[in-house]
């Protein structure tokens, strides 16, 4: 004797055991569905817009004799500019390097558990952001008529030795100085938002595994802070990059001083102006790329 047993009620069955798709035909119904992209007709108006703009633009830089573009075509890579150009760099490479290296140290002061170092930062960053940069350009421009001797001995009591400051501090090195020292308030504040933006539990765990805190900082938290570093970082430096112009003031031959000496003597303005502005214009693009490919390199392993 045996014992059969019917199927249960309500089994489905699959294509690959033999069975049949749904009566209703569902998929078949699905499949012959047309496909409507979703149209974006304002999108297509704005963009028809912004080409007439551009191209009128394009049309009068190209048409209108006041730009005087043979003028522009004369001045753009005289040596007088050139030299101008690479005095522009300088600044910026010097402002940069100096800047960012004093940003490092007042960053990692402010987020030390020392009352004292915090204060110590807190106060440069606080005085430095507060003073507008000309006026401290034109202080260490003007140090020797401050100060026309500087003595060191005891404080308050005789001195040793002293010396004057006449040439201690040229035009060149007033301006380093200066553009450095603003900078480095600013370039403080970016690297202490990158490094707190670090999740704490790595840094615990690495003191747990009793790897030193100089190396904690220097493989841990600096390689992972970068990432939110440099985007701000590459800004201030543009930004200084362009704002070397202001050091005009002190009669440094950089690029703005020198197209404003060019128009002062023969008068041709706009395209003198548009000889700075195609150097600004190409010098950012530069560090704009240079920017792309070392944000490229940190952000290995990254999610985005």
């Amino acid at each position: 004797m045996s014992l059969t047993s019917d199927p249960p009620v309500g089994k489905a069955t699959s294509p690959a055991d033999g069975g049949s798709r749904a009566p209703d035909g569902g998929h078949d119904a699905h499949a012959a569905l047309a496909v409507v992209p979703v149209r974006h007709p304002w999108r297509w108006a704005a963009v028809a817009v912004t080409a007439v703009l551009v191209a009128q633009f394009l049309h009068g830089l190209v048409t209108n004799p006041g730009w005087e573009w043979e003028v522009f075509a004369r001045f753009f890579a005289t040596e007088t500019i050139l030299r101008a150009v690479w005095i522009t760099l300088q600044l910026t490479f010097y402002g940069t390097a100096l800047g960012f290296g004093l940003g490092l140290v007042l960053a990692f002061m402010r987020l030390s558990a020392s009352p004292f170092l915090k204060g110590v930062a807190f106060t440069y960053i606080w005085a430095f952001r507060s003073i507008p940069l000309i006026v401290q350009l034109l202080f260490w421009f003007n140090l020797a008529y401050l100060y026309r001797r500087l003595q060191f001995g005891i404080p308050f009591g005789p001195g040793f030795f002293s010396f004057d400051t006449m040439g201690l501090v040229g035009a060149m090195s007033a301006a380093v100085l200066g553009l450095a020292l603003h900078q480095a308030a600013y370039a403080a504040e970016i690297v202490r938002g990158g490094v707190l933006a670090v999740d704490e539990g790595q840094l615990q765990a690495a003191a747990a595994l009793g790897i030193p805190k100089l190396r904690q900082i220097r493989r841990i938290v600096l390689p992972q802070a970068m990432r939110s570093i440099l985007p701000n970082a590459a800004n201030e430096v543009i930004s200084l990059f362009k704002g070397t112009s202001i050091v005009s003031v002190m009669a440094i031959g950089e690029l703005f001083y020198q197209v404003q000496v060019v128009y002062g003597r023969n008068g041709r303005v706009v395209p003198l102006l548009m000889v700075a502005t195609v150097w600004y214009i190409l010098l950012t693009t530069v560090l704009s790329v240079l920017q792309h490919y070392v944000e490229r390199r940190f952000s290995k392993g990254a999610v985005r």
